[in-house]
């Protein structure tokens, strides 16, 4: 991979190691920029710190590497890719955006047919390309467009979403017609899609092209619904704890097997750090399962697993607790 893609800061990297001390670091980057991992290393090395490269996944913000770093000695932890999204860590960890170099305006230009039956649009994208959104506005605009940018998180930059928070284009949702997303993948913007129920266009700067997610929203909608309804049968429910920092919920996980309890049927507590089907398939005793770490992997990995996994929010569905239009209403995510 060209490290020329993303700006990587490293004369800050380099910058932040030797101020700090740092004689033990923990280099954290998600699989898109693991190829990157031995020139990071090397400039961490050239600033006086030895430094290991996490092997392991990494699914976003929430998945910082403590338990890793702890077991490891590391004393800093450099974590690339997203936005800080957890203060206050017993290890000291900084965060590296690595904004996108790519040009975006070639495929905001492809997606303006698509675009044709809506005037106002709502403006979404990651972190990589936050620095890129004017552009864009610039460019639907100019294409007589009405064009809309959330600023409703503290914690996000206007426009910018995660997998698991839509915080900006919720608070725009009732203002536009549809939504452009800027960026790489069908993760994110098929997020966008089943969090505001709006029609969803993705421009993808990688691969300098721009398609819809309609198909795929509506594949998933049907998905989710029949997940709901197999796990209505069940008797036996596992109630899954993530282990990763920013995804344990102990509280909503106690609060949903309550519930369950109270209807008349039977629930455990199970921790997990990796939530798979090959680790599901040695429970063979449940029958369905309520996971409370990130809804994304009920949603995106639905075919993996051979029994029903639920998010919190359709848990709640299938006690009769709220219904399916108020769960759409509310986004699945």
């Amino acid at each position: 991979m060209r490290g020329d893609l993303f700006d990587l800061e490293e004369e800050r990297l380099g910058e932040e190691i030797k101020k700090r001390g740092a004689k033990r670091v923990l280099l954290q980057l998600p699989d898109g920029l693991k190829p990157l991992a031995a020139r990071l290393a090397s400039i961490v090395e050239r600033a006086g710190a030895s430094v290991i490269i996490s092997g392991e996944p990494c699914y976003g913000a929430c998945d910082v590497a403590l338990a890793e770093a702890k077991e490891l000695n590391a004393d800093l932890i450099i974590h690339y890719g997203h936005t800080m999204m957890l203060r206050d860590l017993n290890i000291p960890t900084i965060y590296f955006e690595a904004h996108a170099e790519i040009p975006v305006e070639e495929a905001v230009r492809k997606a303006i047919d698509l675009l044709k039956p809506w005037r106002r649009i709502g403006l979404a994208t990651t972190v990589q390309h936050v620095k890129k959104l004017e552009a864009a506005r610039r460019i639907l605009s100019s294409a007589g467009k009405e064009v809309h940018v959330g600023n409703a998180s503290s914690m996000l930059h206007p426009g910018q979403v995660l997998g698991c928070d839509y915080t900006n284009a919720k608070a725009i949702s009732q203002n536009v017609e549809a939504f452009l997303f800027v960026g790489g993948g069908r993760f994110h913007p098929l997020g966008l899609a089943l969090t505001t129920m709006k029609p969803v266009v993705a421009a993808d700067p990688f691969e300098c092209r721009a398609y819809s997610l309609d198909a795929d929203a509506r594949r998933i909608l049907r998905q989710r619904w029949a997940e709901i309804e197999e796990a209505r049968k069940a008797e036996t429910y596992g109630v899954i704890i993530g282990l990763k920092p920013g995804q344990k919920r102990l509280r909503e996980a106690f609060r949903i097997k309550n519930k369950i309890e109270e209807a008349g049927k039977k629930a455990y507590l199970i921790s997990l750090r990796e939530i798979t089907d090959q680790m599901l398939r040695n429970f063979r005793e449940f029958e369905a399962y309520i996971n409370t770490a990130c809804p994304r992997i009920s949603i995106d990995e639905a075919t993996a697993f051979r029994q029903p996994v639920l998010t919190l929010k359709e848990a709640y569905v299938m006690l009769g607790e709220m219904s399916w239009e108020k769960l759409l209403e509310k986004g699945i995510i």
